[in-house]
């Protein structure tokens, strides 16, 4: 997994590519990028898979701030991202949210 980040020249916004390895994927159908910056939309933002196997998805994110987010597959196993800036604790259940840090 990683996140790559691409700053804009005026400072306020990043461009965050989040991408899945083919280990991290196999017999995955359908991988969602779901957090606070997408309302938790399991629709909003889903993975596309490239010619290498490779999942990936960018979105633009507001400079300054920490975004939480996790990865849906197919719809009814969560996954965090193994390159996350940070984690924190999630207010559903016993587990961890990964966060990246623009």
């Amino acid at each position: 997994m990683a996140l790559y980040k691409t700053y804009s020249k005026k400072g306020n916004t990043c461009k965050v590519t989040f991408e899945l390895p083919v280990e991290a994927s196999m017999g995955v159908k359908k991988i969602a990028l779901v957090g606070d910056f997408n309302n938790w939309d399991k629709n909003a933002n889903i993975l596309s898979k490239n010619k290498d196997g490779l999942y990936a998805v960018t979105v633009s994110l507001e400079q300054g701030h920490e975004y939480q987010f996790r990865y849906l597959m197919d719809d009814s196993r969560w996954e965090n991202d193994w390159a996350a800036d940070k984690y924190l604790p999630s207010s559903f259940g016993n587990v961890d949210n990964s966060v990246v840090i623009v």
